[in-house]
């Protein structure tokens, strides 16, 4: 019976006194810190009883310590200041003591009862194996962590950093061990001890001493979503998900759970009555987060250093956006290039553009901006990115192509000593001439170069010039009138009018189908300052006959002679011979000599009209 209880005390010690080890399950909120100040410089000394070393704001020798941010510029430390995970500012430096012992010693309140938790804390041997100082890198830290109860009598865990040996660069190093509150209790004593002696080396700086409590790792499954994230678009709200919470019964030997909620994912409520495994949520409207609270005893649930929590499920409404914002309407002119009509939308958002305000054509995607071609109105439309959800209201963005005044470039002539009335036309504008007037007409006395800005109401403006140059001298030099068409050729170049009938003037100097008989051929200048007439026959003479009684072309007859008081028409064949001769106006042939047909070949003419040069030519005679 002696053995076993022997046995049992010794398997009790072995378990108080555990290999070092972290939470393997989730952390709460920390109940105690010691980050031993921020700032740089040196820091406070330690209240009564936390340590028997002496306090220095030096480098200290063995069996002292100090508060600092940097090592003080000893040889053989590391010149650095604490740089942990957490805090980042001024460490516990201890030199140790010639004789192994304890070195801190702190009582910790606010614990949970029946709860487990993990103490922690940041070490690093701060002795620099490179500066050679001490012969073979020095004696190595070796801390020993032991957690009693709050009457300093009952060991409820401890456990032995093992050597930390000096390094050539700065290491810190994070070590913990976990254990268990009991029912009742709310304090610890927390106690630290270097299990090596002093002498060169076994110089420590320790930070970040914290206390959390343990959990189990709860996850959190849904009925939908995936990798804790469920996402719905707002149009589809309220929306309803079904929860589970499964620890992984890591710590915990029972289960007591609180749903909790957020909209934010940093403030947590508590959902009153949400107290089992399973939530049910049936009216999400915007975004909100999920999380359980879980600990061994139902009492520790109202506070989270007492408990642990999941990681959140996230519930995600895709809010409708709102309606892009127009950058401008634009309005342009017609001869300047189109500018891209543009639109401004959240920066998670892409941009759609229409030809409607709602429905109609799809016309550009997952662009701020459209480059019509035409004038009218386009919309667009915000959608989130990633999300095939509702889009927004559309906004209306107009482009305006207005039309420039259209002119077409003049040349005009000025007769000699004499105005000239240049008129831009289009009353209603605006006018700038070269000259610097501004009416609709000027008056010009002289040749030159004229030109007009004209700008309509829209703001849109054409330059129009005048070409002014002096009359050229209006003379006919002759009159031709072959085949039904009639060329009036001037005597000089330059621009002119022409006309045959002295009322319609125009531009070109050939006049066609023309009937035969007697004109005048009527020249001018631009300006009208000088009209010249001359009167001339025009006679149209057939290029063949086809004498088959068809009522075509059945016979060799001039028309317009009857115009003239005395003409005459020969006909001869290929050798000379005359075939037939009578007055013009009277004369018929169909093509017969001597009663007889003749064959089908060319035959010449000669047209004589009293005061008119004789006209001759050929024609052909088709059987």
């Amino acid at each position: 019976m002696r053995f076993f209880t022997l046995l049992f005390c010794l398997f009790a010690v072995l378990q108080v006194q555990a290999q070092l080890g972290f939470c393997s399950g989730s952390k709460g909120d920390a109940i105690f810190h010691e980050d031993f100040g921020e700032g740089n410089g040196p820091g406070e000394e330690l209240p009564a009883g936390v340590t028997n070393y002496s306090f220095v704001q030096s480098g200290p020798y063995d069996g002292q310590y100090t508060i600092a941010d940097f090592s003080y510029g000893l040889n053989s430390w590391h010149q650095i200041s604490p740089n942990t995970a957490i805090s980042n500012g001024k460490a516990l430096i201890v030199n140790a003591d010639y004789a192994a012992g304890r070195f801190y010693r702190k009582e910790i309140s606010g614990l949970c009862e029946n709860t487990t938790y993990e103490f922690s804390a940041f070490l690093i041997n701060i002795h620099d194996r490179g500066s050679a100082v001490c012969m073979d890198g020095g004696i190595p830290v070796n801390v020993r962590f032991e957690i009693w109860d709050n009457t300093d009598s009952i060991l409820l865990k401890s456990g032995n950093t093992g050597d930390i040996p000096s390094t050539a660069s700065p290491t810190w190093k994070q070590y913990a061990l976990t254990f268990q509150s009991e029912p009742g209790q709310d304090t610890v004593i927390l106690k630290m001890f270097n299990n090596g002696e002093g002498g060169c080396g076994n110089d420590l700086a320790i930070d970040d001493i914290m206390f959390r409590s343990c959990g189990d790792l709860t996850d959190i499954s849904a009925d939908r979503g995936s990798d804790r994230v469920y996402t719905i678009c707002e149009e589809n709200t309220p929306a309803e998900i079904s929860l589970r919470a499964t620890p992984d019964n890591s710590v915990y030997q029972q289960h007591f759970f609180q749903w909790q909620n957020s909209f934010d994912g940093e403030i947590w409520q508590d959902i009153q009555g949400a107290n089992s495994s399973d939530y049910m949520e049936n009216s999400v409207n915007s975004t909100t987060y999920f999380r359980v609270k879980v600990a061994e005893d139902a009492v520790n649930l109202s506070s989270n250093k007492c408990s642990s929590a999941s990681e959140p499920f996230l519930v995600e409404v895709i809010e409708t956006p709102e309606a892009p914002i127009n950058n401008g309407d634009i309005s342009i002119c017609s001869d300047e290039e189109i500018p891209a009509l543009s639109v401004m939308a959240g920066q998670d958002e892409s941009v759609y553009w229409y030809d409607a305000p709602t429905g109609g054509n799809l016309l550009a995607e997952v662009s701020p901006s459209f480059l019509a071609e035409t004038s009218g109105t386009y919309y667009a439309e915000a959608r989130k990115l990633n999300a095939d959800c509702a889009g927004s209201n559309r906004t209306a963005v107009r482009l305006t192509i207005n039309a420039v005044p259209e002119v077409i470039d003049e040349i005009m002539q000025i007769c000699p000593d004499s105005n000239l009335t240049l008129d831009a036309g289009m009353a209603g504008n605006d006018y700038l001439w070269n000259s610097g007037e501004t009416s609709q007409s000027i008056t010009v006395s002289s040749p030159g170069t004229f030109t007009v800005e004209i700008t309509n109401p829209s703001g849109c403006s054409s330059v129009k010039t005048y070409e002014v140059e002096d009359v050229p001298n209006v003379e006919i030099a002759e009159i031709i009138s072959e085949e039904g068409s009639v060329t009036i050729v001037p005597e000089f170049s330059g621009d002119f009018l022409f006309s045959v009938d002295g009322i319609n003037y125009q531009s070109s100097n050939f006049f066609e189908y023309l009937p035969g008989g007697i004109y005048k051929a009527y020249m001018k200048d631009l300006a009208n300052c000088k009209t010249v007439v001359k009167e001339f026959p025009h006679i149209v003479v057939p290029k063949f006959i086809t004498p088959n009684n068809d009522g075509y072309n059945d016979s060799f007859r001039l028309k317009g002679l009857e115009y003239f008081e005395n003409s005459s028409i020969e006909i001869f064949d290929r050798y000379g011979r005359l075939l037939k001769m009578g007055k013009g106006e009277d004369f018929i042939w169909q093509g017969q000599f001597g009663g007889k047909d003749l064959p089908a070949a060319d035959y010449w003419y000669r047209i004589s009209i009293l005061g008119f040069p004789d006209r001759k030519g050929s024609f052909s005679l088709i059987r």
